[in-house]
């Protein structure tokens, strides 16, 4: 029989190397911590060497406020800090680290030297002081300028079973240099240098918001995105949230900070994800970065060894707050145009002026920095209103719409360049490109819309409020469309008959294997009613009733306006190309389809004009 163990008390060093394996799980971690430290000492410039992965040596040098000499030794002790003093300190915690244990748990588990030198008129402040782990309680003079440099050698020397499971030195180093990017982004104000074996990786300069996102995000990322600014009593969110058609395959473009600090937390990776939504589907992720400022006192950061989550008092306002900010901000008005390069948002350049006479030489009202431009084109005859359709298009865009929008008179050949107030976002229609895209020419230049696309999102609005309104207005087949069916298909219909008369469909069986389709959704009347239906039982089998009608509803939704919008090759005429345009400026999210693909695109005339070399 094993004898029995006696309880008994832990040595201090294996205490220590237990706490520190909360803390420190990879050099990463360890990076972490100490660049905390050097933000919450109001350091403008911050040096990061590493060797090995950082498994060998992680040195960080700052020019804070530095550590007084008598102080050293403290700062290696466990729960020793200068950031708190009491409980209510703890609760209303404005600082990255707090708990006083990131330097006691790297000692634990590696070899640590802590140089440090203070501004002051004293002896002691005269010149640094070193301290190392393993060299006792008592400072040693050293030479170093104001700030501090802790170095860190050799991580998991006296704990090798902690060694055996780090990755190899390249996989180490990317997870550092994530750490840095992640630290660096919500502080601009402070400059970084990260080299890897004695290599320069990474160098970030003093910047502002948009700059230092440019850098570790890249332009692409800021070509793509739209500038959030949202405040509601004591909540603001800022940041940058890019539009689907950068979407991700992996979640790896996503940062999300709580008073500056990088978290993953579940409650706003909900919020964020709802706001995509009706933008991203499948398997793709949304790519933003994103600061939310909050009340310390009302946010628990204190939940995670690492504290990479938190904990909200006001969880539910929190969240509808980030979800309302960024799905308004992804709803906006179509004013300026989303995906246009950064070059295409800069001004022509100065002095270079078209020689061509049809230039005019002030910038447009309004547009400052914008080219100027009097391009004579012919527009189409003022429109009749009233005109007879003559084909499904036509139907599909104005009849068959539920709030049908005005076609707008055209202007006359002067109009587009005098009065702003009068042009459309997306201007008006020229010509279709290969039954596909429509071009359209607006006060920036030219629009290139996927015709397509732009009526599906118009479609998937349309759907969704008539079924959340449960008025999914139906349209009666002249002649029954009739389909062969297996016979599960027939049994699914008369199953669910109720179901299918609520999304505005009406299915018959007129035979042991045949289905008669009798009415389908008014929006959807250009569609094929037979592929209608055949998708609709699909869905119906493979999830049934109450999966489709909840968490499945904007899939479905999604299929059916898919295959309702307007197919390539179709032929528009002006009237109906201006009509889906305006239709597409009254639409929330039109800047996407329903599968996250773009809509629009927008030519500025400074694109043109750089591209055939005007004005050189």
């Amino acid at each position: 029989m094993l004898e029995t163990a006696r309880i008994h008390l832990l040595p201090d060093l294996l205490i220590s190397q237990i706490a520190a394996g909360e803390v420190v799980d990879r050099p990463a971690s360890v990076l972490k911590e100490l660049l905390e430290n050097a933000l919450d000492a109001d350091s403008s410039a911050i040096q990061i060497q590493l060797e090995e992965g950082g498994v060998k040596l992680i040195r960080v040098s700052d020019d804070g406020r530095g550590i007084a000499r008598d102080e050293l030794a403290l700062a290696l002790l466990r729960h020793a800090t200068s950031k708190i003093n009491s409980l209510e300190d703890l609760e209303r915690v404005a600082t990255l680290g707090f708990r006083g244990e990131a330097l006691a748990s790297v000692a634990a588990v590696a070899r640590l030297t802590l140089t440090s030198r203070q501004q002051g008129g004293t002896v002691a402040g005269q010149h640094a002081w070193r301290l190392g782990s393993e060299s006792g309680a008592t400072p040693e003079p050293a030479a170093l300028a104001i700030g501090t440099v802790v170095e860190m050698r050799d991580l998991y020397y006296n704990t090798p079973a902690r060694r055996k499971f780090l990755k190899s030195d390249n996989t180490e180093f990317a997870h550092c240099a994530e750490t840095v990017k992640r630290i660096a982004l919500a502080h601009p104000e402070v400059a970084f240098t990260l080299s890897h074996n004695g290599r320069v990786s990474l160098q970030l300069a003093r910047s502002d918001a948009r700059g230092r996102a440019g850098a570790i995000l890249g332009e692409d990322f800021l070509a793509q995105a739209r500038q959030l600014e949202a405040q509601a009593g004591p909540l603001r969110v800022s940041g940058y949230c890019a539009l689907p058609a950068y979407s991700r395959a992996r979640s790896d473009g996503q940062y999300c900070y709580v008073n500056g600090r990088f978290v993953r937390d579940k409650l706003l990776g909900h919020a964020l994800r709802e706001a995509y939504q009706d933008l991203l589907h499948g398997s793709r992720y949304p790519a933003y970065c994103l600061f939310l400022e909050i009340d310390p006192a009302t946010v628990d950061v204190n939940v995670h060894p690492q504290k990479t989550e938190v904990r909200f008092r006001d969880a539910r306002a929190v969240h509808q707050f980030v979800f309302h900010a960024v799905q308004r901000l992804l709803s906006g008005p179509l004013v300026t145009q989303p995906f246009a390069s950064p070059a295409s948002q800069e001004a022509a350049p100065e002095g270079k002026e078209s020689p061509t006479p049809d230039r005019a030489a002030d910038p447009l009202p309004g547009h400052p920095g914008s080219p100027a431009f009097d391009y004579r084109l012919p527009y189409q005859a003022p429109l009749r209103t009233g005109e007879a359709a003559t084909n499904d298009a036509y139907l599909t865009f104005v009849q068959a719409a539920q709030a049908p929008a005005t076609l707008p008179p055209a202007l006359s050949p002067g109009t587009l360049a005098t009065a702003d107030s009068e042009v459309a976002p997306l201007g008006y229609a020229l010509a279709q490109l290969h039954g596909v895209y429509i071009l359209a020419q607006n006060t920036q230049g030219l629009v290139v819309v996927d015709m397509h696309a732009a009526h599906e999102r118009i479609l998937y609005e349309k759907l969704k409020r008539a079924f959340d309104e449960r008025q999914v207005a139906t349209q009666a087949l002249l002649i029954p469309a009739v389909f062969n069916a297996e016979a599960i298909d027939v049994a699914t219909a008369e199953e669910h008959a109720e179901t299918l008369h609520q999304l505005g469909f009406d299915l018959a069986p007129v035979g042991p294997r045949q289905l008669a389709v009798r009415s389908i959704p008014a929006l959807l009347l250009a569609a094929d009613p037979a592929a209608l239906a055949r998708a609709l039982l699909g869905e119906l089998r493979a999830h049934g009733v109450t999966q489709l009608m909840t968490a499945r509803r904007n899939e479905l939704l999604s299929s059916l306006a898919c295959q309702g919008a307007v197919r390539a090759r179709r032929l528009l005429s002006l009237a109906e190309m201006n009509g889906l345009l305006r239709q597409m400026e009254e639409t929330e999210r039109s800047g996407h389809c329903s599968h996250g693909r773009p809509t629009w695109t927008q030519l500025s005339m400074a694109d043109l004009d750089r591209h055939f070399l005007r004005g050189r």
